[in-house]
Protein backbone atom coordinates (compact mmCIF):
# COMPACT_ATOMS: atom_id res chain seq x y z
CA UNK A 1 0.00 0.00 0.00
CA UNK A 2 2.36 2.65 0.54
CA UNK A 3 4.13 1.55 -2.30
CA UNK A 4 1.03 2.18 -4.80
CA UNK A 5 0.79 5.68 -2.86
CA UNK A 6 4.12 6.65 -3.61
CA UNK A 7 4.20 5.76 -6.88
CA UNK A 8 0.31 7.45 -6.63
CA UNK A 9 2.21 10.35 -5.95
CA UNK A 10 4.83 10.60 -8.42
CA UNK A 11 2.47 10.03 -10.68
CA UNK A 12 0.70 13.35 -9.59
CA UNK A 13 3.67 15.15 -9.24
CA UNK A 14 4.50 14.22 -12.93
CA UNK A 15 1.76 15.30 -14.05
CA UNK A 16 1.37 18.45 -11.95
CA UNK A 17 4.55 19.63 -13.38
CA UNK A 18 3.58 18.52 -17.41
CA UNK A 19 0.12 20.81 -17.13
CA UNK A 20 2.64 23.47 -15.43
CA UNK A 21 5.04 23.75 -18.10
CA UNK A 22 2.50 23.38 -20.65
CA UNK A 23 0.24 26.29 -18.93
CA UNK A 24 3.26 28.82 -18.00
CA UNK A 25 4.30 28.88 -20.97
CA UNK A 26 1.59 30.99 -22.43
CA UNK A 27 2.17 33.38 -19.95
CA UNK A 28 4.34 34.84 -22.59
CA UNK A 29 1.18 35.91 -24.50
CA UNK A 30 -0.62 37.56 -21.70
CA UNK A 31 2.56 39.45 -21.28
CA UNK A 32 2.94 40.59 -24.62
CA UNK A 33 -0.55 41.63 -24.50
CA UNK A 34 -1.13 43.53 -21.42
CA UNK A 35 1.52 46.16 -22.64
CA UNK A 36 0.25 46.44 -26.18
CA UNK A 37 -2.98 46.97 -23.75
CA UNK A 38 -1.33 49.97 -22.88
CA UNK A 39 -0.33 48.41 -19.04
CA UNK A 40 2.93 49.59 -17.61
CA UNK A 41 5.42 45.99 -16.63
CA UNK A 42 4.82 46.39 -13.47
CA UNK A 43 1.03 46.45 -13.32
CA UNK A 44 0.80 43.57 -16.14
CA UNK A 45 2.99 41.98 -13.39
CA UNK A 46 1.03 42.70 -10.65
CA UNK A 47 -2.42 40.96 -12.60
CA UNK A 48 -0.47 37.89 -12.85
CA UNK A 49 0.47 37.36 -8.84
CA UNK A 50 -2.48 38.69 -7.06
CA UNK A 51 -5.21 38.16 -10.09
CA UNK A 52 -3.75 34.59 -11.31
CA UNK A 53 -6.58 33.44 -13.62
CA UNK A 54 -5.73 33.18 -17.23
CA UNK A 55 -9.26 33.48 -18.86
CA UNK A 56 -9.35 36.62 -16.69
CA UNK A 57 -6.15 38.54 -16.57
CA UNK A 58 -7.18 38.40 -21.24
CA UNK A 59 -10.80 39.78 -20.25
CA UNK A 60 -8.99 42.35 -18.05
CA UNK A 61 -6.56 43.52 -20.68
CA UNK A 62 -9.05 43.15 -23.50
CA UNK A 63 -12.05 45.51 -22.65
CA UNK A 64 -8.49 47.86 -21.40
CA UNK A 65 -7.36 47.44 -25.19
CA UNK A 66 -10.81 48.24 -26.65
CA UNK A 67 -11.70 51.55 -24.37
CA UNK A 68 -8.50 52.30 -22.60
CA UNK A 69 -8.61 53.12 -18.62
CA UNK A 70 -12.37 54.38 -19.24
CA UNK A 71 -13.42 51.22 -19.37
CA UNK A 72 -12.02 49.78 -16.27
CA UNK A 73 -15.00 49.61 -14.93
CA UNK A 74 -16.43 47.02 -17.49
CA UNK A 75 -12.82 45.37 -17.43
CA UNK A 76 -12.95 44.32 -13.55
CA UNK A 77 -16.87 43.25 -14.09
CA UNK A 78 -15.54 41.28 -17.07
CA UNK A 79 -12.88 39.69 -15.35
CA UNK A 80 -14.76 39.10 -11.86
CA UNK A 81 -17.51 37.28 -14.04
CA UNK A 82 -14.80 34.84 -15.40
CA UNK A 83 -13.74 33.92 -11.87
CA UNK A 84 -16.73 32.49 -10.91
CA UNK A 85 -15.81 29.44 -11.68
CA UNK A 86 -12.97 29.55 -9.43
CA UNK A 87 -15.24 29.58 -6.49
CA UNK A 88 -16.81 26.51 -8.09
CA UNK A 89 -13.70 24.54 -7.98
CA UNK A 90 -13.09 25.77 -4.01
CA UNK A 91 -16.27 24.09 -3.31
CA UNK A 92 -15.48 20.91 -4.89
CA UNK A 93 -11.62 20.99 -3.46
CA UNK A 94 -12.44 21.98 0.15
CA UNK A 95 -13.29 18.76 1.18
CA UNK A 96 -10.17 17.22 -0.51
CA UNK A 97 -7.59 19.26 1.23
CA UNK A 98 -6.68 18.64 4.41
CA UNK A 99 -5.38 21.55 7.16
CA UNK A 100 -6.45 24.62 9.08
CA UNK A 101 -7.91 27.94 8.02
CA UNK A 102 -4.51 29.30 6.89
CA UNK A 103 -3.68 26.27 4.68
CA UNK A 104 -7.31 26.55 3.09
CA UNK A 105 -6.99 30.51 2.64
CA UNK A 106 -3.40 29.80 0.57
CA UNK A 107 -5.38 26.88 -1.10
CA UNK A 108 -7.47 29.94 -2.62
CA UNK A 109 -4.43 31.76 -4.78
CA UNK A 110 -3.66 27.90 -6.49
CA UNK A 111 -7.68 27.25 -7.17
CA UNK A 112 -7.67 26.95 -11.00
CA UNK A 113 -8.51 25.45 -13.54
CA UNK A 114 -5.20 23.08 -14.32
CA UNK A 115 -4.82 22.08 -10.55
CA UNK A 116 -8.75 20.92 -10.21
CA UNK A 117 -8.34 19.22 -13.05
CA UNK A 118 -4.90 17.13 -12.33
CA UNK A 119 -6.20 16.22 -8.91
CA UNK A 120 -9.48 15.33 -9.42
CA UNK A 121 -7.16 13.21 -12.26
CA UNK A 122 -5.61 11.17 -9.37
CA UNK A 123 -7.27 8.36 -7.24
CA UNK A 124 -5.84 7.93 -3.97
CA UNK A 125 -6.53 10.94 -1.71
CA UNK A 126 -2.81 12.06 -0.85
CA UNK A 127 -1.86 12.11 -4.56
CA UNK A 128 -4.89 14.34 -5.38
CA UNK A 129 -3.61 16.57 -2.62
CA UNK A 130 0.38 16.04 -4.21
CA UNK A 131 -1.69 16.92 -7.66
CA UNK A 132 -3.43 19.58 -6.62
CA UNK A 133 -0.69 21.84 -4.36
CA UNK A 134 2.16 20.40 -7.18
CA UNK A 135 0.32 22.06 -10.10
CA UNK A 136 -1.26 25.03 -8.56
CA UNK A 137 2.58 26.33 -7.64
CA UNK A 138 3.74 25.10 -10.67
CA UNK A 139 2.20 27.13 -12.63
CA UNK A 140 2.00 30.32 -10.45
CA UNK A 141 5.76 30.49 -10.56
CA UNK A 142 5.94 29.65 -14.44
CA UNK A 143 2.85 31.98 -15.34
CA UNK A 144 4.37 34.65 -13.67
CA UNK A 145 7.97 34.36 -14.58
CA UNK A 146 6.88 34.09 -18.66
CA UNK A 147 4.13 36.92 -17.52
CA UNK A 148 7.48 39.34 -16.84
CA UNK A 149 9.25 37.91 -19.77
CA UNK A 150 6.49 38.77 -22.40
CA UNK A 151 5.83 41.98 -21.15
CA UNK A 152 9.72 43.11 -21.33
CA UNK A 153 10.04 41.38 -24.70
CA UNK A 154 6.91 42.14 -26.33
CA UNK A 155 6.68 42.52 -30.10
CA UNK A 156 10.13 40.65 -30.39
CA UNK A 157 8.39 37.25 -29.31
CA UNK A 158 5.77 37.61 -32.26
CA UNK A 159 2.55 35.96 -32.33
CA UNK A 160 2.69 33.37 -29.33
CA UNK A 161 0.35 31.08 -31.77
CA UNK A 162 2.97 30.54 -34.03
CA UNK A 163 4.78 28.27 -31.52
CA UNK A 164 1.29 26.64 -30.42
CA UNK A 165 1.75 27.69 -27.20
CA UNK A 166 -2.15 28.09 -27.30
CA UNK A 167 -2.54 24.49 -28.05
CA UNK A 168 -0.02 23.26 -25.29
CA UNK A 169 -2.58 23.91 -22.50
CA UNK A 170 -5.59 22.02 -24.43
CA UNK A 171 -3.42 19.01 -25.20
CA UNK A 172 -2.51 18.97 -21.75
CA UNK A 173 -5.91 18.97 -20.67
CA UNK A 174 -7.07 16.09 -23.00
CA UNK A 175 -4.10 13.80 -21.68
CA UNK A 176 -5.61 13.95 -18.57
CA UNK A 177 -9.23 13.49 -19.42
CA UNK A 178 -8.59 10.59 -21.72
CA UNK A 179 -7.66 7.67 -19.30
CA UNK A 180 -10.88 8.17 -17.57
CA UNK A 181 -13.06 8.21 -20.28
CA UNK A 182 -14.30 4.85 -19.50
CA UNK A 183 -18.73 3.89 -19.66
CA UNK A 184 -21.02 5.34 -21.30
CA UNK A 185 -21.71 8.22 -18.62
CA UNK A 186 -18.46 9.80 -18.73
CA UNK A 187 -18.40 9.34 -22.71
CA UNK A 188 -21.56 11.37 -22.35
CA UNK A 189 -20.66 14.22 -20.18
CA UNK A 190 -17.82 14.82 -22.36
CA UNK A 191 -19.21 14.99 -25.31
CA UNK A 192 -21.81 17.01 -24.34
CA UNK A 193 -19.65 19.57 -22.71
CA UNK A 194 -17.46 19.46 -25.50
CA UNK A 195 -20.10 20.36 -28.05
CA UNK A 196 -21.31 23.23 -25.63
CA UNK A 197 -18.16 24.96 -25.32
CA UNK A 198 -17.24 24.53 -29.08
CA UNK A 199 -20.93 26.20 -29.65
CA UNK A 200 -20.61 29.21 -27.59
CA UNK A 201 -17.00 29.56 -27.73
CA UNK A 202 -17.23 31.67 -30.94
CA UNK A 203 -20.19 33.87 -29.66
CA UNK A 204 -19.51 34.42 -25.71
CA UNK A 205 -16.47 35.96 -24.45
CA UNK A 206 -13.72 33.85 -22.97
CA UNK A 207 -14.08 31.75 -20.19
CA UNK A 208 -18.03 31.89 -20.64
CA UNK A 209 -17.92 28.69 -22.71
CA UNK A 210 -16.22 26.80 -19.70
CA UNK A 211 -18.73 27.43 -16.89
CA UNK A 212 -21.58 26.40 -19.63
CA UNK A 213 -19.38 23.18 -20.60
CA UNK A 214 -19.68 22.13 -16.87
CA UNK A 215 -23.52 22.69 -16.59
CA UNK A 216 -23.60 19.89 -18.86
CA UNK A 217 -22.14 17.79 -15.70
CA UNK A 218 -24.23 19.33 -13.38
CA UNK A 219 -27.00 18.37 -15.23
CA UNK A 220 -25.96 15.01 -15.90
CA UNK A 221 -25.72 13.89 -12.09
CA UNK A 222 -29.01 16.01 -11.35
CA UNK A 223 -31.00 14.13 -14.07
CA UNK A 224 -29.37 10.69 -14.52
CA UNK A 225 -32.24 8.24 -14.80
CA UNK A 226 -29.74 5.52 -13.38
CA UNK A 227 -29.66 6.51 -10.25
CA UNK A 228 -31.02 4.43 -7.60
CA UNK A 229 -33.99 5.21 -5.92
CA UNK A 230 -33.80 5.09 -2.42
CA UNK A 231 -37.07 3.12 -0.72
CA UNK A 232 -38.03 4.67 2.51
CA UNK A 233 -37.06 3.33 6.28
CA UNK A 234 -39.68 0.93 8.07
CA UNK A 235 -41.69 -0.56 4.59
CA UNK A 236 -44.17 -2.91 4.86
CA UNK A 237 -41.68 -5.43 2.94
CA UNK A 238 -39.10 -4.71 5.72
CA UNK A 239 -41.67 -5.52 8.49
CA UNK A 240 -42.98 -8.85 6.77
CA UNK A 241 -46.17 -7.37 5.88
CA UNK A 242 -47.69 -8.33 2.68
Amino acid sequence: MRSFSRTAEGAATRQGLAVALATSAYGISFGALSVASGLDIWQTCVLSLLMFTGGSQFAFVGVIAAGGVAAAPAAIASATLLGVRNAAYAMRMAPLLEGGPWRRAAATQFTIDESVAVALAQDAPRARRVGFWVTGIGIWVGWNLSTFAGALLGDVLGDPRAYGLDAAAAAAFLALLWPRLRGRQPLAVATGAAIVAAALTPVLMPGIPVIAAAAVAVAVGLFDPRRPTVAPVGTAEEKGMP
